[in-house]
């Protein structure tokens, strides 16, 4: 693995030295692998005992002892027989399997002074007393290689920083995270569940308020295309192989697809929905003048995610995308590109994502395609983000493998990033299918496919939906604007005139008049973070009032129907 930054290497050396603690801790553990990811590292282990919160602590010891020692990294190499036949004599067996499956004559080592060794090409920093401040943070499952058909693992998590500051507000950061956890707050708020006991792992159930929450984001997102010249389209969830096979997504994605037969003919359920898109846009002639043609689905998909990778609704075997496919001119590419980025900005915006982190990834070691082709769409994309003057980092060989791609990132409240929209543009595919028009000297031409989504999944955008605003949506999205709590029994009739009249004005209201003290109504309706709690008594029924409670604003007083209609009208207007 290729480390970019000074971090990464920081981070990647310090799993290393977490490694060496480990195994002076307990000699018998085996050692897997231990790459720096995201905000941190991991490191992998095989232990008959589970790794506990005072494990964790010994090992933080141990490590600081190492680090004060200071040891160099120093790189070496022996020949794949040699190392072959030293890690089998060390029982590290993990270890053995991956130089089985390195294809040099050589393999290179790391040492940890004259400590410790590993295999490991690096980089690293220059000796272990450069690790200034890590935290180990949890322990969790995992399976060698990510198969869970493979023995059972132990993964630590850690993170380093250069400073005792950086760290101090990493962990500060992950405490805030830890509160807003979309899973917690999706059972708190009632949004969905998944009972993995009855359907299995990785799909979802949405819950009436969660459902209500899609619904908004859906139509939300139907009425933006709509507007923006794309048609809606609907394609089938069961396709027979061969068109996966004319995709070529069976050659280059067959182990995450479910796949089975009906009636002695192979099928699978669809895990993109690009290929129903080209079915239907092969449907008739198209002329030059008919182009460009923006396919728009609100598409399931189906995909089979490992077991260890799922996580609440950021990694799901189902999900909706907000899947569009261009079909264009050449010539028509770079406008279009702009079209979208100009959306995914205006949507982003709307939903309260300001800080906006953008991606470049180029052609892959595996693809489909003409090299020509691929520079061409490569140029196309770099063309239209530099006509946006818009900052963006190039991640080589990153793309899809049918095509280049613009992938935009958001940053939610507390700066984690999120992967959201996404742009491919894509000569391979419209040749394989044999896509064409008929251009302006009457002949035929190829037609330039443009993949796109907004949004993305909208089960991973929820879940990032969620942690942004900690579960206390605006008033836009909340799938209960106002609830209403009548005091008592006699004021029933004047709260249900209330809700009809704001549900006669788009509002969604609800009544809670369960037989609960109103203290405690009142405290359950804050905890489901609803925007506007209005209380009646007495005085609000003599005075055609309610008293108002703002989620974000704390108590507002007495107010006519009329008053508080307009004033949350204009909130929802507003996106506010």
């Amino acid at each position: 693995m290729e480390y970019k930054t000074d971090l990464d290497k920081l981070r990647h050396s310090c799993s290393h030295v977490m490694a060496q603690a480990v195994q002076q801790l307990w000699p018998q553990v085996k050692v897997t692998i231990g790459p720096a990811i995201d905000n941190g590292f991991y490191y992998d282990f095989e232990r008959a005992e589970p790794f506990t919160d005072e494990d964790l602590k010994k090992i933080e010891k141990a490590m600081r002892q190492i680090i004060e020692r200071k040891p160099a990294f120093t790189q070496s190499s022996l020949s794949r027989a040699e190392a072959i036949n030293l890690f089998a004599t060390m029982k590290e067996n993990y270890k053995v399997e991956l130089i089985e499956g390195i294809p040099d004559k050589e393999v290179s080592i790391v040492n940890t002074g004259k400590e410790w060794f590993d295999l490991c090409k690096g980089p690293h920093v220059d000796n272990a007393g450069q690790i200034k401040a890590f935290k180990l943070l949890s322990v969790a499952g995992s399976y060698w290689r990510g198969d869970e058909t493979k023995p059972k693992l132990q993964r630590i998590y850690g993170t380093a920083f250069f400073s005792q500051q950086e760290l101090d507000e990493h962990l500060k950061m992950l405490e805030e995270a830890q509160k807003r956890d979309h899973r917690k707050l999706g059972v708190q708020l009632d949004l969905f569940n998944f009972y993995h006991e009855s359907a299995g792992a990785g799909v979802v159930f949405y819950h009436p308020a969660g459902a209500m929450l899609r619904k908004i984001i859906e139509d939300y997102v139907r009425e933006k295309h709509l507007a923006r010249g794309y048609d809606l389209v609907m394609t089938p969830h069961l396709l027979k192989n061969k068109l996966w096979e004319e995709s070529g997504h069976l050659e280059h994605y067959r182990e995450n697809m479910y796949l089975f037969k009906i009636d002695n003919e192979e099928f699978a359920v669809k895990p993109m929905n690009c290929p129903g898109h080209i079915l239907i846009y092969r449907s008739k002639t198209r002329s030059y003048r008919d182009l460009p043609i923006r396919y728009f689905e609100l598409g399931t998909v189906y995909r089979r995610e490992k077991a260890g990778v799922l996580h609440g609704l950021l990694r799901v075997r189902g999900f909706t995308q907000d899947d569009a496919h261009i079909f264009c001119r050449e010539d028509q590419v770079k406008a279009e590109v702009e079209g979208v980025i100009d959306f995914v900005f205006e949507v982003m915006n709307d939903f309260g994502f300001k800080d906006i982190d953008i991606e470049l990834s180029t052609r892959p070691e595996k693809y489909i395609g003409s090299l020509k082709n691929w520079e061409t769409a490569t140029r196309a994309l770099q063309a239209a983000l530099e006509e946006k003057k818009l900052t963006y980092q190039i991640n080589e060989g990153e793309g899809a493998f049918y095509g280049p791609k613009i992938d935009i990132k958001l940053r939610d409240a507390i700066k984690r990033q999120w992967q959201c929209a996404t742009i491919q543009c894509d000569f391979s595919l419209p040749e394989r299918f044999k896509l064409g028009y008929i251009n302006e000297s009457g002949g035929e031409s190829s037609p330039i496919m443009i993949h796109r989504a907004i949004l993305g999944s909208l089960e991973r955008f929820l879940g990032t939906l969620i942690e942004h605003y900690g579960g206390a949506f605006p008033v836009w999205l909340a799938p209960v604007q106002a609830a209403i709590i009548p005091i008592r029994e006699n004021h029933y009739g004047y709260a249900e005139e209330l809700k009809e009249n704001l549900q006669s004005h788009g509002v969604r209201a609800i009544i809670d008049h369960r037989n609960e003290s109103l203290g405690k109504r009142v405290r359950e309706a804050t905890v489901r973070k609803i925007p506007y709690i209005l209380v009646v008594g007495d005085k609000e029924k003599q005075e055609k009032k309610m008293a108002v409670r703002s989620y974000h604003e704390g108590e507002k007083g007495g107010m006519l129907f009329n008053e508080f209609l307009t004033m949350i009208q204009q909130k929802i207007k507003d996106k506010n």
